[in-house]
Formats: structure tokens, C-alpha cells, sequence
């Protein structure tokens, strides 16, 4: 009797690892036809672009002036005005988000307060960015006077993406190992000492990847300086963070609704995507690069 119970509770059990085996094998497949298609859909868009934008970006494209006549249009002052966007963005971000996350994880209490204010940065990253144009648009341009500025809109976008580099930093800071910490206070250093040359230079790779995230959302926002009024087309370059100006999103949004009337306004819609898609590899690339020295240091 013992026997057949034990043969019984043996064979129960392979049909049980067999039928596991199989619905793990059935997800390995549709995970893997879900990346497939994702990878496909994405190669077959960014083939469309690129073919739209052949013949059209050339040299007299990228340093031409925006025009109403798409064969004499260029983007110099497009991509200046997004370039000055993100001078001001990059840094507001990175000194507002890594002062937040280090007064939360090393100096904030651990009660229902603190607990309250990391639940509202969280919930701060799922609001729309209209409703950040609508606050950008309240405060910094009409409130502080700033108009349709490089200024107000590098500061309605910090706002946007602060959210995220406060909850990578959080992360990254509570990531360093609590020995690092207890090592430097045995040798005598002080709190803000012990953050300084040992919390921050080990969570430096986080915090960084947060930036790039942030970097990468607000390069390619749009909806937030739609409502901040910014003109699509801008003749004058801007010289200075105070002067109206106009992104590659914004020029690529106002391109495609003029396309039923004028054609050629998709090829140079497809010709600024491939601008922008350089121009948002490169300043990763260079992120990345930078994470992965402080990774080789510390």
C-alpha cells in the first residue's frame, strides 16, 4: 500500500513538472515572438523614414534655415534650439534629482512623511506632459514673464522629467553597500564626507542611466511646448536662453499636419527623425560612456 501511494505521489508529480515544462517552453515562445514582432515593426518604421529622408537630408538641410518652401527648408536653427533646450534641461535635473535623492535616502526620517513624498515623486512620473505644459505655461511664462523662451521650456521640461532621475537616484543611492558607509565613518569621516567621496561615486552608473532616461524623454516631448505656445517656424537662430524658439519634435509635429497640402513635408518630417534619432544616439552614447568610467573607477 505504501508502495503504490509513493508511485502514485512520484507520477503525480513528473505530470506536474511535464505541464510546467510546457507552459515554460509556451512562454519562451511568446516572449520571444513578442520581441520579434516589436524588433520587426520597429525595422520596418525606421526603414520608411530612412527612405523618405534620402535625397533630402544633405548638407544644405542641416545647415539651412526653416522656409514655407519645403525645397529651400533646413533645420540649423531647429536643432539649436534644441541643443540650447537641453543646456538648460541636463543640468537642472541632474543637480535638482541627485540633491532630492540624497536628502531622501540619507538625511529624510523613515516615517509616514518621507514615505509620502517618495509615493508623490512616483506618481509624478505617470502624469501627462500636457499637464506640465499647463503648469509651464501658468508659472514660467506668464507668472515670471519668460514667453515662449529657451528658458520656460527647459524648465516646464526638467519638471517633467525630474520625477525620474529622483526615483533612479533613490535607487541607486539605496543599491551602495552599507559596509562602503561603515568603512568610512570607522575611519573617522563625517556624513556628508562619507557621501561625498564614497554613496555618490558608487551609485554614479544608476543615477547617470536615470539621466539618460530623462535626457531621452525630454529631447523628444512635445506636447508640453505645444502648450507652451512654441512657433513652428523660427527664421532667426537663437543666440541666447531667452530667445523664442522651435525643437525637432515640434517642427516634425507641425511637418506631418501639412502633409495632406504639401507632400514633401513627409520626406522633411523623415529627414529631421533621422536628425533627431543621431542626435538622441549620440548624446546617450556619450552617457553611457561616461557611466561606465565611474563603474571602471569605483
Amino acid at each position: 500500500m505504501l508502495d503504490k501511494h509513493f508511485e502514485q505521489t512520484e507520477a503525480e508529480l513528473k505530470a506536474h513538472l511535464r505541464s510546467r515544462n510546457r507552459v515554460d517552453r509556451l512562454m519562451h515562445v511568446l516572449g520571444f515572438l513578442s520581441a520579434f514582432f516589436a524588433l520587426l515593426f520597429l525595422a520596418v518604421i525606421l526603414y520608411r523614414v530612412v527612405s523618405q529622408s534620402i535625397g533630402w537630408l544633405n548638407l544644405r538641410f542641416l545647415t539651412g534655415k526653416l522656409s514655407i518652401f519645403p525645397e529651400k527648408a533646413g533645420i540649423s536653427s531647429v536643432i539649436v534650439g534644441s541643443l540650447l533646450l537641453m543646456l538648460v534641461v541636463i543640468p537642472i535635473t541632474l543637480f535638482l534629482g541627485v540633491t532630492t535623492a540624497v536628502y531622501l535616502e540619507e538625511y529624510a526620517g523613515k516615517g509616514w512623511f518621507h514615505q509620502l513624498i517618495r509615493t508623490n515623486i512616483s506618481n509624478l512620473a505617470g502624469v501627462p506632459s500636457v499637464i506640465f505644459g499647463l503648469l509651464g505655461l501658468t508659472v514660467f511664462s506668464r507668472f515670471l514673464g519668460l514667453g515662449s523662451s529657451i528658458l520656460a521650456g527647459g524648465l516646464t521640461l526638467s519638471l517633467l522629467v525630474l520625477p525620474i532621475v529622483v526615483v533612479a537616484g533613490v535607487e541607486a543611492i539605496k543599491a551602495v553597500p552599507g559596509y562602503l558607509r561603515d568603512a568610512s565613518y570607522a575611519l573617522g569621516a563625517t556624513r556628508w564626507t562619507t557621501i561625498w567621496r564614497v554613496v555618490l561615486p558608487t551609485a554614479m552608473p544608476g543615477i547617470l542611466t536615470g539621466n539618460i532616461l530623462a535626457l531621452s524623454r525630454a529631447i523628444g516631448e512635445t506636447a508640453p511646448l505645444v502648450v507652451l505656445g512654441i512657433p513652428a517656424l523660427i527664421l532667426k537662430t537663437p543666440g541666447s536662453l531667452m530667445d523664442d524658439f522651435t525643437t525637432l519634435p515640434i517642427q516634425i509635429y507641425y511637418w506631418t499636419l501639412d502633409t495632406v497640402l504639401t507632400p514633401e513635408y513627409a520626406n522633411l518630417a523623415a529627414a529631421t527623425i533621422v536628425v533627431l534619432l543621431v542626435l538622441l544616439f549620440t548624446l546617450n552614447a556619450a552617457a553611457i560612456v561616461i557611466r561606465r568610467k565611474f563603474a571602471r573607477r569605483y
